[in-house]
């Protein structure tokens, strides 16, 4: 009988050094995001009140292919990288086809999504820079599991604005979030100027990504010390992916 390997894994000591900037080899290149107060192209300093200065520069890094990994973001890696690639036998038998498929199994991570190769990276740089405490939102709650878990790793205090209806049907992932130490408030909230304004407008409002990530930048731009982290939509959080 054939013994049939599933799980590939990459040995610790192959566990990449640098993290790819596809940017650097598009030939047509993503068109620069604007600064909406002048309409020029967005400068990193634009957005170092916002986000850690070594994350606004990876954000609009569009020469540099490779980037290196800080060591201690790697060694936060080793505790759960490299995740094992998948080999498919059922999908595969199930479609006919010859071809071989596999799939990246990223929820062996300590909080069970790929969301934490991000976090770690962002919590590094916003420790490295002097930050005391970060601020974010999460939806249903895998971001905001994960950037805990990172802050907790790097010894910072974070504030978690969760999407109302989501903190309500999802205890477990709020009770995830404040084990590793993170103060998480339902969103629309009574403690943004943000949250206040939709409460009054609309008591019954049962939040949005939109409306947490206000809050949370809220709260970050008027908090000393204090910066803002994001889990998706950035080129920064895609850079930490790969």
């Amino acid at each position: 009988m054939t013994t049939k390997t599933k799980r590939f894994f990459l040995p610790e000591s192959e566990i990449p050094t640098q993290w790819y900037n596809i940017q650097a080899d598009m030939v047509g290149k993503p068109m620069p995001p604007l600064n909406p107060a002048t309409r020029e192209p967005l400068k990193p300093s634009d957005l170092y009140p916002i986000f850690a200065k070594a994350l606004a520069d990876q954000e609009l890094n569009q020469t540099d292919a490779w980037i290196d990994i800080p060591e201690a973001v790697r060694e936060q890696y080793k505790n759960y990288r490299s995740t094992p690639l998948v080999r498919a036998y059922g999908l595969e038998k199930a479609l006919g086809t010859p071809a071989h498929i596999y799939f990246k199994n990223e929820s062996v991570s300590p909080v069970g999504s790929h969301k934490l190769n991000s976090a770690v990276a962002q919590a590094y740089y916003c420790k490295q820079e002097g930050v005391t405490n970060i601020t974010t939102e999460t939806g249903a709650g895998q971001w905001g599991a994960a950037l805990s878990y990172a802050a907790k790793a790097f010894g910072l205090e974070l504030a978690v604005y969760m999407v109302k209806i989501s903190y309500e049907q999802k205890p477990y992932r709020r009770s995830i979030m404040q084990t590793f130490g993170a103060q998480v408030t339902a969103s629309p909230s009574m403690s943004t100027k943000a949250g206040r304004k939709i409460l009054t407008e609309h008591p019954n409002y049962q939040g949005s990504l939109g409306t947490a990530i206000s809050e949370a930048i809220e709260l970050a731009m008027s908090t000393p010390n204090c910066k803002y982290t994001l889990g998706s939509v950035l080129s920064h959080v895609t850079l930490h992916q790969t």
